[in-house]
């Protein structure tokens, strides 16, 4: 034993406790979270004609007397089987969208929609990857004194992808303004598509709603930059949503000419500052909006919807922006593994906060994220079902949901969180053999498709 380490002893400690059968069970029933929540307290079921207590449940019977639940983290760096579960509602969610289901009709599928692209604007050259970086034929430098072209060729992962050719050149304010103001911006381009729609069907803009109801789901991906850029899928529905079919002037040609109008007209202008100016945020000049078809002319619906799922589960380590944590101070911007570009945001982010006309953009507290304040996925509320709702399917499905005439009283509170060093060993074990089973029946559906896996 004293050549063990203290991990390995530990978990010897919790395989020969007594109620270790317990202890693995709620550990499995977490899928091996790698930090789950640690309640305490108690539920009675009793039905509610008569008030007979027909359940009653108490921590005070669990190992440590207390309850692991789930920590829901969406980020696979974090909580790589919480971060699947999240994938996998989040597939759902985009999917029932395009394709129905989940109380969402399956005519939506014949209704226009578009899978977008709207992209940040420039805020310095970059090195890229792929051909020639940026070719010159004149070998001019800046001011600064740096080369203002590059005729190496990067691969997809050299370090020198994303990073400024000269980072005194790089508008870095302008960076992390356009970052604070993404959410807004996002905000008023929808507006503007519904505009540009009604101006094109002759209606009156402010009866719009009248007549159609714009619906979405948005993603937002950091690029290799550094910068956000958003993915849609864009939905045009009748004014009670999917319920409703569109009116015959809505068609795909028509809402993608309205998306791409409003992506070049719209603007927000950040408050004056007499550090930085006033500026003038706009989307990239880089526009894609690709429609969504039935024929298999378009994109593929299930495709998209993967697509989204997979991202909105990668952390920061993955997408190469910010941390997964926030910042407290200065000297955490130090010890952070970043790249020098991504530190100098989370400056910029660090400096400008400090500033009057900046202080509701709270750019401190989202240096970690450089600047972005918006969540990773939103939608519109008609697009399709909610978290919420599919967590009360799951629930349902494997029959922890109410009973009809029943009602239950809960005191709970929290006690703590995350694992020791041994069961944090034991829970990466068992989150390992779920994770190879569901590989394992994945594989035995492709191959036998008409053999259901129970």
């Amino acid at each position: 034993m004293r050549q063990l380490t203290d991990t390995d002893r530990d978990a010897i400690r919790i395989a020969q406790d007594p109620q270790f059968a317990r202890w693995l069970g709620q550990i499995t029933a977490t899928g091996g979270c790698a930090h789950p929540v640690h309640l305490s307290g108690s539920t009675t079921t009793h039905d509610t004609a008569t008030g007979e207590i027909l359940r009653h449940y108490d921590t005070r019977t669990e190992p440590g007397e207390r309850l692991l639940i789930r920590c829901r983290n969406r980020r696979s760096t974090v909580c790589a089987p919480c971060s699947r579960l999240h994938a996998g509602d989040t597939y759902h969610l985009v999917r029932a969208g395009l394709l129905g289901g989940k109380n969402v009709p399956t005519t939506v599928r014949d209704r226009p929609r578009l899978f977008i692209t709207l992209t940040a604007p420039s805020f310095g050259p970059v090195h890229r990857d792929g051909d020639r970086c940026r070719p010159r034929r004149d070998r001019g430098r800046c001011e600064h004194g740096r080369p203002l072209g590059c005729g190496a060729i990067h691969g997809a992962t050299d370090p020198l992808v994303g990073q400024p050719l000269c980072t005194d050149c790089y508008d870095y304010p302008a960076h992390v303004l356009w970052h604070a103001h993404a959410g807004k911006l996002w905000d008023r381009f929808v507006i503007g598509v519904r505009r540009q729609l009604a101006t094109s069907a002759s209606l009156v803009q402010s009866r719009f709603a009248d007549h159609a109801r714009l619906s979405f789901a948005r993603v937002a991906e950091y690029q290799k930059r550094a910068a956000v850029h958003v993915h849609a899928v864009v939905r045009l529905d009748g004014p009670n949503g999917p319920e409703d079919e569109p009116p015959t002037w809505g068609t795909p040609d028509r809402l993608t000419d309205a998306v791409r109008a409003s992506a070049r007209r719209v603007q927000v202008r950040t408050p004056h500052s007499p550090a930085v100016g006033e500026l003038d945020l706009r989307w990239g000049v880089q526009i894609d909006a690709r429609p969504l078809r039935t024929d298999g002319l378009g994109p593929d619906d299930d495709a998209v919807a993967a697509y989204v799922a997979k991202y909105v589960t990668k952390g920061a380590s993955e997408t190469g922006a910010g941390t997964d944590h926030r910042l407290t101070t200065w000297g955490d911007i130090d010890a952070v593994p970043v790249t020098d570009h991504v530190r100098a945001l989370m400056r910029t982010c660090w400096r400008l906060g400090t500033l009057p006309e900046y202080e509701p953009l709270r750019l401190r507290a989202w240096a970690h994220t450089l600047g972005y304040r918006g969540h990773i996925l939103t939608k519109s509320r008609a697009y399709s079902t909610t978290y919420a709702a599919l967590r009360a399917d799951r629930a349902e499905h494997v029959g922890l949901d109410s009973m009809p005439g029943t009602a239950a009283d809960g005191y709970w509170r929290y006690v703590g969180s995350g694992h020791t060093p041994g069961a944090a060993l034991l829970a990466a074990g068992v989150a390992e053999d779920i994770a190879t089973n569901r590989e394992i029946a994945r594989q035995e559906i492709s191959s036998s498709p008409e053999k259901v896996i129970t």
